[in-house]
Parts: C-alpha cells; structure tokens; sequence
C-alpha cells in the first residue's frame, strides 16, 4: 500500500501529529510517499528521518498510489484535490486547522481513524467538482475547483454587474461585489458565508450566490449541475478577478467565463462512525445554548 500526504506548512505545534502518522504508517507496513516541499520541511524543521518517496505533481497519483492523507485545514485538502484529480485516489483529511468541513478528522483522533482504514471499514463519499473554461484558458490544465468559483471586484468600491445564463437562457444581471458559483461541498465555504444555502453530498446540483448584492430581493439560486452557466462582468474597471477554490487570477471585462460539472468525481473517505449531518451540527454548534 503506497500512501501519499500532503500539508502546506511544518509547525512546532504540529510536528507531533507528523511523528505519530509517519510511525503508523511504518508500522501498518505501508509506503509513504510525501510531496517534495513536506518532506524537506520534515527533515530540516522536525529532523524526521524519512524513507519515503515523493510526488510533486498530479501525474504521480496514476502510478501506484493508493491513498491519500492532507494534514491541515480546508484549504490544504483542496490542494491536496489538485493534485489527485481524476486518478481515483481516495482522500481522507486530518484537521489541523480551524473549522475543517473537509478535513473533518481531528488531530486527536486520527489513529483511531488510520485504524478503520487499514481494517477498510470506510467508504466513499463521491464530491462533484466543478470545470471552467475562458476565452484565453486563464487556468490551463489547472482548471477545477471542488468549492466554488468566484467572480469578484478588483481594486476598487464599486460595484461590479455579472451577466448570468443557464444553458444559454438569461437568468440575471447581478448587481454585487460578486459572485460565487459553488458545488454541494463548496455550500459551507464561501457560500455560506454569503448567506447561501447549506447542500448535503450527494445533491447534484450548484448554487448560484451573490456576494453583497445591490438589491434586496435578489437571493440564491439551486440548479441542477447538468446545466452550463455562463458568466460576464461588465463595470467601470478593465479587470476583475476569478477564483477557483482561492486560486485567484485576472480577468478582462466582458471576458465570458463558462461552468459545467467536472467529468470525474472525487473519492473522499467516510468512516463509519462519522456522517455529514454531525460535522454540520458540531462544527456551527446547532443545538447548544451559547447566550451566557
């Protein structure tokens, strides 16, 4: 069994939870195989002696890996996605972080976590990612995201209007800061924070969320994710911003940007004493009163 993991950055705080993983790994009989910058970090910060192999691009998961760990929060299981893409490895993360939807097991329960793998008591979560096309092909290759893609505002106040078609019918004219189209993983990232709906796994379908918008009575929009949507921004600037997942680049007025669903799904792990429903009521503390 060869094992990936990938974590952006090496802590004091962390070193233990790196320690213990690498030693399950080595005791399970397992191969681990680290991405390039995390193991230099390993070695130099930690002094971790490692026989590991390493990856450093996502042509690597098609040969012979098998599983894949991120150690970190969201946003280092995202980046850990970016490198798995459709090579069918399954991903489980182990929160470091903060809130952690994604990477929703936490340091202090990880073993107990290696341990249901290794005995594949888990299964998989299928999560839809979403594809976007420019007219210059601003991502490349690089042009997926799992949470959402943004269109937003760049170096100024005012506000922004994004033209919005479903299947090349007209939906709206957005008058906002900008606009979040995400996937049913990406409703607890931005999203939400946008006042979009939550969507459990499973829901084939995308949300349409604007951010700060001029009009009161505009407000998110479910669709099914088998329809193309196709946006443009007009303002008083020439470029703006798109974000896929954070990665953020420029963008030209008027420059037509075109989402579909990705044509291949990720495999997350889901133990078996954990669901979403729980993650959802633990990590936003439903239930609890929190007035005193």
């Amino acid at each position: 069994m060869r094992v990936a993991l990938y974590s952006k950055k090496v802590t004091k705080a962390t070193i233990p939870v790196f320690v213990r993983f690498a030693e399950m790994i080595h005791r399970f009989g397992w191969k681990l195989v680290l991405e390039k910058e995390l193991k230099e970090q390993l070695v130099k910060k930690a002094g971790m002696c490692l026989d590991a192999d390493v990856f450093t691009r996502h042509e690597d998961f098609h040969n012979g890996i098998d599983l894949a760990f991120s150690i970190g929060g969201d946003g280092t299981f995202l980046r850990t996605v970016s490198f798995i893409r459709n090579s069918g490895v399954p991903i489980l993360g182990i929160n470091t972080g903060r809130l952690g939807f994604l990477a929703n097991i936490s340091d202090l329960q990880f073993e107990e976590a290696l341990e249901l793998v290794r005995q594949k008591r888990y299964d998989y979560q299928k999560r839809s990612l979403l594809r976007v096309e420019t007219e210059r092909s601003i991502y490349g290759p690089d042009n997926v995201a799992m949470n959402e893609v943004t269109l937003l505002k760049k170096d100024t106040s005012s506000m922004i209007t994004v033209n919005t078609f479903l299947e090349d019918k007209y939906l709206n004219s957005y008058w906002a800061d900008g606009l979040i189209v995400a996937t049913p993983t990406g409703s607890t990232a931005y999203n939400l924070s946008c006042g979009g709906p939550i969507v459990t796994p499973g829901c084939q379908v995308h949300i349409i969320t604007p951010i700060a918008p001029h009009n009161l009575n505009v407000r998110p929009v479910v669709v099914p994710d088998n329809m193309p949507i196709r946006l443009s921004i007009e303002g008083r600037e020439r470029n703006y911003l798109i974000s896929l997942d954070g990665n953020a680049k420029s963008i030209k007025q008027n420059e037509e940007v075109l989402i579909r669903k990705a044509e291949y799904m990720i495999n997350v792990i889901k133990l078996e004493d954990t669901n979403f429903l729980d993650t959802i009521r633990n990590k936003m503390s439903w239930g609890k009163d929190q007035r005193n």
